[in-house]
């Protein structure tokens, strides 16, 4: 018996795939979920950098995407389930909609899969195949993850880890938030090690440690640091900014060997992040804290989104000095997009600001609601330019070449320069830059 996973790509003017030669970000769940059936054969997918084979003569087709990807995951559910094949889906936006995604398909999982997809196979094996899979976990375990799914691929030189899963934040817009509603779950630290090692013994010297907010736990952070120290291995993961006012905890995360977190910080409105529910986040702290953070040693990536309620045509153009001036590495954008599941959502909707309830229309690269302090036509223009002006050639040299460790760290810099050069190359073919 077979599983085919496929993680599906995002569209972008309409029907186009975005495709890529390299795919360096890669998802653990294939692997998680290969290992949790080991009776049954497995393939894995991920159609950024593969073609997907309909002509598969698999049981099972298992289908997730990241984010905006889930329209096209539908689009190859219903593909499938023309050709007869038994179609289950799951990842987060799925389990935000799963009646939606219920309409293509045999059977969605929604939220954590550990218990859920062996229990969907055995169902499926005794032809007792439910719509719906929801069963939370109390605790966060999982076998050694098949890795061995993606020899072979495109990918690049690390491959993915998580030690914890959930954050303890509300943010309005998050769907981690919706999922786990500020529950935090926890790997024993031996199990989060065992992997680490076994992706060095794959010959791999760095890893992705794949949790929503590493800084969750601040107890388990320092020991977990402990550990990885030993092993001699860098790594990147993300975070909230506030790690910066820990000296204790930066110092142990550097140590161990983290090279690079990306930050949420959303915006350089106050008033933005207060109507996003994340008050905590002070703009005014932002500079000192990345400072740092860069002087511990470790590379600043961030998230950023326009469009909330404080937002201006100003505040927006301003971002890009901002991105500038504090040498960001690598900075990505979104429009912020009311997905439904999510507090952001129903604000809007009673509120009356949604433009469009059509979900097929959310890709997080036009405005689908009405913003506060300009027009939704004015937002997405200025969204373009913004991300034009970040990744112009001027302001990716100021960011990753003129810098004071260029010195100590060329090659490292110079890699930086190149991802902002393809990402530069995909804004101008109308791509916004993800890590997919």
């Amino acid at each position: 018996m077979k599983v085919y996973f496929i993680q599906s790509t995002p569209y972008f003017e309409g029907k186009k795939l975005i495709k890529k030669s390299r795919l360096y970000f890669v998802g653990l769940a294939p692997a998680i979920l290969a290992s949790l059936v080991p009776n049954w054969e497995f393939e894995c997918c991920l159609e950024t950098i593969e073609d997907v084979d309909f002509e598969t003569g698999a049981d099972i087709i298992a289908i997730s995407g990241m984010g905006h990807a889930i329209i096209r995951s539908l689009d190859i559910a219903k593909e499938f389930k023309k050709r007869g094949k038994t179609v289950v889906m799951g990842g987060y936006m799925a389990s935000l909609m799963p009646k939606e995604a219920k309409k293509y398909c045999d059977s969605v999982i929604i939220g954590d899969g550990e218990i859920a997809f062996p229990k969907l196979i055995s169902d499926y094996e005794n032809d007792n195949l439910q719509e719906f899979y929801n069963i939370p976990l109390e605790n966060l375990s999982y076998p050694l993850p098949k890795y061995e799914i993606f020899k072979g691929k495109r990918i690049g030189n690390f491959l993915p880890v998580q030690a914890g899963r959930g954050c303890p934040n509300s943010c309005s817009f998050c769907s981690v938030y919706c999922l786990y509603k500020n529950h935090y779950m926890r790997r024993e630290i031996s199990e989060v090690i065992r992997d680490i090692k076994y992706i060095k013994k794959l010959g791999y010297k760095k890893f992705l440690l794949l949790d929503d907010n590493i800084l969750s736990d601040r107890e388990y952070l320092l020991k977990l640091c402990a550990e990885i120290e030993k092993l001699n291995m860098t790594w990147l993961s993300q975070c909230q900014i506030s790690i910066a006012d820990d000296e204790k905890v930066l110092k142990a995360v550097a140590k161990s060997g983290c090279i690079s977190l990306s930050f949420g910080i959303e915006s350089i409105s106050q008033e933005s992040l207060n109507t996003m529910h994340k008050s905590w986040a002070k703009v005014s702290r932002y500079k000192e804290q990345m400072r740092k953070i860069q002087a511990a040693g470790i590379d600043v990536s961030t998230e950023m989104v326009v469009g909330a309620d404080g937002d201006t045509v100003e505040s927006i153009r301003n971002t890009a000095d901002f991105i500038t001036e504090n040498k960001i590495t690598v900075p990505r954008f979104y429009i912020l997009t009311p997905i439904p599941g999510t507090v952001f959502y129903n604000e809007m909707k009673e509120a009356g600001r949604l433009i469009s309830e059509d979900i097929y229309q959310f890709n997080g690269a036009f405005a689908v609601h009405k913003p506060m302090n300009m027009s939704a036509e004015t937002l997405t223009d200025e969204y373009w330019k913004l991300y034009k002006e970040v990744f112009s050639l001027k302001s990716i040299i100021k960011r990753t070449i003129l810098r004071k460790d260029s010195l100590r760290h060329p090659l490292k810099n110079l890699f930086y320069f190149y991802v902002n050069l393809y990402y530069k190359y995909q804004i101008s073919k109308g791509i916004t830059p993800n890590i997919i």
